[in-house]
């Protein structure tokens, strides 16, 4: 039988976005009911994972001009100049009010909040926690919104379908995970904070939730995702799991270096002013950049064979125990459990994973969608801030100034709203039924979940990974069109309602394929490269025809169709990108 609730504003995620949303929102009307639902515990989403910092200018030799001109340069001049300049201002503020809440924030010996360099960023500007930066900043942001009576948590409930009447978005259908009860909740406005989609590609950084939940949950719903052809790889992630080697251990010193031990990135254009990238700085080059490189190296011979492919080692044995031991004690944890390697005596073998997306869904500076009622922040929103590249220890922040602006948009749109009718109950029953007929009662079919998931990410990697092609990009658009239509013929083997993993799989699987397509297809029609999206037949930056955002929508039929939005530039007309000193 459907359950119905009903709230004011209803998160969907409760990693950080969600969280700091959740909080703005109590904070701007007291009166508003405030519901968060979410796929995990809150203290086990995504944001915990992350380690190095947070960006946000602090020291008397930065300014907020640096910041905006290294995250726009960094973005390969993608990103709208004005949401940057706005971002880079309250990026501290929000930051600092971190710090009264209570964020333990690693301090120099006088006292003085630390701050560690980090790729592509010219000045020493992120913030950090050891290198348990978001294990920290989310207990913050979950143990602050505790004191909020108006807040209530859907634990373990996954969202199948936003419910759209009148062209405005009010409310969700979820599952409760546990019991495999369905539940309708309604909403004057809702806020999509569910991360990225990693998961898509078979090696990646993110954790298993991450499947791109809210953007597909938007893009069904008719509302545009922005970029989707960005995908940004990490220089070093572990071999077999993925797991994240955080860009903090090459701020502290760390070098890579190929089979015969050589720091091979001095080889490399990283975007220097030098004929040469400086040694000093040369490993905190961007994501891209370094990403590029490993590629290069492995074609020409001079990577290293392991089990689970091509590598090379990331050296930190020159900093010391004590220095890996201090400030990367979280690495040196990951590498002993995870490789069986001490990186205080044994290099540690890495390999680029997709680790960010760029894109997601188009929201203005305030999180607001074309969509009315409906907004989004964090990894699922494009703003766009981060542009055709993200510099690393702006994504923390951004989840925190996006979060607030989007929580008090919605808190105000909310307060003007009626309580939604009955047609959207009735989309609520003909979800269930949907649910029901599609995938617990349906028999006969001979797809498999996984047989089709691991096709996607095999046709991911090969087709749109850190260098694509149009013949590559139209391989991967047939393949995964095949994969929507075998879809339909998904089975299951488990038929229960209780904590039933499969099915919540399937329904992730059927995401993962709708965001694989509009990353394809984003990338097949972006005729250049630019930042992460690097095109072999298509060499260079085209400012002339693509100094413009992707916007895709899904069209009647389910298939995608790409339009293009400027992007705002204020103050920085485009250029060379520019790294070292």
């Amino acid at each position: 039988m459907l359950d119905f609730s009903s709230h004011d504003v209803l998160l969907v995620g409760g990693g950080g976005a969600g969280l700091r949303a959740a909080i703005a929102i109590a904070e701007t009307d007291p009166k508003l009911r405030v519901a968060v639902v979410s796929k995990v515990y809150p203290m086990r989403s995504h944001t915990v994972s992350a380690e190095g910092g947070a960006a946000g200018v602090i020291r008397r030799d930065d300014s907020l001009d640096e910041h905006a001109y290294d995250t726009i340069s960094g973005g390969d001049w993608l990103c709208d100049q004005d949401d940057v300049e706005a971002f880079v201002k309250e990026a501290p503020e929000e930051l600092l009010r971190l710090e009264h809440w209570g964020c333990p924030w690693s301090r120099e010996a006088d006292g003085h909040i630390a701050v560690r360099p980090f790729g592509g960023m010219k000045k020493m500007r992120t913030w950090f926690a050891a290198d348990k930066t978001g294990f920290h900043m989310l207990h913050t942001l979950f143990q602050t919104s505790l004191k909020y009576n108006a807040i209530t948590r859907y634990d373990e409930f996954f969202v199948t379908k936003l419910l759209v009447d009148d062209d405005r978005v009010q409310g969700v259908v979820a599952l409760e995970l546990m019991s495999g009860k369905i539940q309708a909740i309604s909403a004057k406005a809702v806020i999509l904070c569910t991360g990225g989609c990693g998961r898509v590609f078979r090696f990646t950084t993110n954790a298993s939730i991450k499947s791109g939940d809210g953007m597909a949950l938007a893009y069904r719903a008719g509302a545009p995702l922005k970029d989707m052809e960005f995908v940004q790889y990490h220089p070093t992630g572990l071999p077999f799991t993925g797991i994240l080697i955080t860009e903090a251990a090459r701020s502290e010193g760390g070098y890579l270096v190929n089979k015969d031990g050589y720091r091979y990135l001095q080889d490399y254009n990283l975007g220097t002013a030098q004929p040469k990238p400086v040694l000093r700085s040369m490993e905190l080059g961007p994501r891209d950049r370094l990403s590029q490189a490993f590629v290069k190296e492995y074609e020409r011979g001079r990577t290293i064979d392991g089990p689970y492919g091509p590598v090379v080692h990331l050296d930190l044995r020159h900093l010391g125990e004590k220095v890996i031991c201090t400030k990367l004690p979280f690495v040196r944890e990951l590498c002993l459990k995870y490789e069986n390697i001490d990186p205080v005596n044994e290099m540690v073998p890495v390999r680029p994973v997709v680790h960010y997306m760029m894109g997601g869904v188009h929201t203005d500076i305030n999180g607001a969608t074309p969509l009315k009622g409906l907004y989004a922040a964090g990894e699922v929103a494009c703003v766009s801030i981060n542009g055709a590249n993200r510099l690393g220890s702006n994504s923390l922040p951004e989840l925190l100034v996006f979060g607030a602006r989007a929580g008090r948009a919605a808190a105000m749109f909310a307060a003007e709203q009626i309580l939604p009718g009955r047609q959207v109950r009735a989309q609520a029953l003909d979800e269930e039924a949907r649910l029901e007929e599609h995938f617990l009662q349906e028999e006969g079919g001979r797809e498999r979940v996984s047989t089709i998931r691991e096709e996607m990410q095999k046709t991911m990697e090969e087709s749109a990974g850190i260098y694509r092609s149009g013949e590559s990009l139209r391989r991967g658009a047939d393949k995964l069109h095949e994969l929507q239509e075998r879809f339909r013929c998904i089975s299951l083997d488990d038929r229960s309602r209780t904590c039933n993993t499969e099915l919540l799989s399937a329904l992730e699987v059927s995401y993962m394929l709708d965001v694989a397509e509009s990353m394809i297809q984003c990338a097949l029609q972006r005729t250049e490269s630019r930042g992460a999206h690097q095109r072999t037949d298509y060499p260079a930056r085209n400012d002339e025809n693509f100094l413009v955002h992707s916007l895709v929508s899904r069209t009647q039929d389910g298939a995608p169709r790409v339009k293009y939005l400027p992007v705002s530039i204020t103050r920085w007309p485009p250029g060379e990108r520019i790294y070292g000193t």
